[in-house]
């Protein structure tokens, strides 16, 4: 036993020996065959040819730590996990059953839009829809109504649910839907779910209500970095009205005064029925239960022709990035935009640039102190040359406005979960949703100018007026925008 032990301590002295020696020709031939295998991996996948340069030229400058980087953060795990989302084939059946049907538009403007988003989403234009903006404050109180009301489901998907002041008394009705029988399902993003602690899901699992979270692992290997999250906010009751916008459920919307902002909508109709299916397959991937996704409502609940938009990595790749492509190059006479985290690619600004020397007047209303300031001051960089060229843009004062509304010509409305942003347009899971409705489209512009009566206008002088080192941080910033 001593001989063993003795040799054993041999080799290892010699181990280190040797690796005392020869560890710079071996880290630099790691480096190497890493930096080779990244690159070719990043030439075959990355669609996007800025980010395969930047991905290329770190891996080459940082040897082994700058693969490491791609590794966790560059490998398109997505494609694969969003093909598993969309349910199987039943599923994708019923999302794109009546692609070929809908409503017609009773007007010649926007019709090219219209069908340009039935094609990329392949869902109808549904008519006979009834949409209600609401502020946070009044949407969180008509959606406790809602469940309490409830006599046969109660599907809720949310990338927050804080277990404060805004998340308990809907916890409260949920507790109370179960007690009468109804059916109760409560998606949570797997990230979003840890803004509370402890976390509402234990609160509503104790209480007997059905609750899962979205690609959710406490393994470390197969939690999905910070990608891939369903930032979507959807709630159906009884198969018949939805709910759906830019809304987290947290108590700084409900607080005096509030520290936030933001826009939700009722529907009514038809257009549920893309909520719903919506919410059964975000379901259906995560534990595997199939839900009923009949519509039960009314077909003729108001005169909005409305379509949901689903837009995510993989399956609906991109869908998001092209609707609002073509919404501004629809745009005649004015595109009005509300985001909180605005920082576009280079084919949006560029859209947005052609729009401006078209004649159409661009309106961007972001807020003056941003919640995320690496966001803030990349949204700064971008809104500079667009303010160069035209653009109006105005910050809207405190609390934090996180509304996400954008109107074009007075007769489109587009709201949801979407922001202008990378991670909106590739890497989360968002859901929006278009309308037609001249009445909808002034209510929403009504709300926009409200906004901007509390707003001040920033000009293009006070881009001049900065500082250098500020501008050279605000581009260095914009260089994260693929990431942001």
């Amino acid at each position: 036993m001593q001989e063993w032990v003795a040799g054993a301590a041999s080799l290892v002295e010699w181990l280190i020996a040797w690796l005392q020696v020869f560890w710079p020709a071996i880290v630099a031939t790691a480096g190497v065959v890493a930096a080779v295998w990244v690159t070719l991996h990043v030439a075959q996948h990355k669609r996007d040819a800025r980010a395969a340069a930047a991905w290329t030229g770190l891996v080459w400058l940082v040897p082994l730590v700058g693969a490491l980087l791609y590794l966790l953060l560059g490998v398109n795990r997505i494609q694969r996990r969003a093909r598993q989302l969309t349910g199987g084939g039943a599923i994708d059946a019923a999302l794109s059953a009546g692609r070929d049907q809908g409503t017609p538009l009773q007007s010649d403007r926007l019709r090219v839009l219209a069908r340009l988003v039935g094609r990329l989403t392949g869902l109808p234009l549904t008519g006979g829809n009834r949409v209600t903006l609401l502020e946070a404050g009044p949407a969180l109180a008509a959606m406790i109504q809602a469940v309490d009301q409830a006599r046969d489901s109660v599907l809720l998907a949310t990338y927050i649910f804080g277990n404060d002041a805004a998340g308990k008394p809907l916890a409260e009705a949920l507790e109370r839907a179960v007690a009468r029988g109804v059916t109760v399902r409560v998606l949570v993003d797997g990230v979003g779910a840890l803004y509370s602690l402890p976390p509402i899901t234990l609160r509503l699992r104790r209480r007997g209500v059905r609750v899962e979270r979205f690609l959710h692992s406490i393994a470390p290997w197969r939690m999905p970095y910070l990608n891939l999250r369903n930032h979507r906010k959807l709630m159906v009751v009884d198969r018949c009205i939805g709910f759906t916008g830019g809304m987290n459920i947290r108590a700084g919307y409900l607080r005096e005064p509030a520290h936030m902002q933001d826009l939700h909508a009722r529907v009514e109709g038809p257009a549920v029925v893309h909520l719903l299916r919506s919410f059964v397959a975000d379901w259906a991937f995560t534990c595997g239960e199939t839900l009923d996704d009949n519509y039960l409502g009314a077909l003729e609940a108001g005169d909005t022709l409305a379509r949901g938009i689903n837009a995510g990595p993989d399956a609906d790749f991109d869908k998001r990035r092209l609707t609002l492509l073509a919404a501004i190059g629809a745009a005649e006479h004015e595109v009005r935009i509300v985001t909180p985290y605005f920082v576009p690619d280079q084919t949006l600004l560029a859209s947005l640039q052609l729009a401006l020397l078209k004649g159409v007047r661009v309106n961007i209303v972001v807020p003056q102190k941003n919640n995320l300031r690496l966001v803030q001051w990349a949204s700064l960089h971008a809104l500079r040359w667009l303010v160069r060229e035209g653009a109006e843009l105005h910050f809207s004062a405190p609390p934090f406005d996180h509304t996400k509304l954008m109107t074009v010509d007075g007769h489109w409305v587009l709201l949801g979960s979407g922001n202008w942003d990378a991670r909106s347009l590739r890497l989360n899971f968002e859901f929006d949703m278009e309308c037609y409705d001249d009445p909808l489209a002034e209510q929403a512009n009504d709300l926009i100018d409200r906004r901007l009566r509390g707003a001040r206008r920033v000009g293009e002088a006070e881009f001049r007026a900065m500082g250098r080192w500020r501008h050279a941080r605000n581009a260095l910033a914009h260089l994260f925008e693929p990431y942001l």
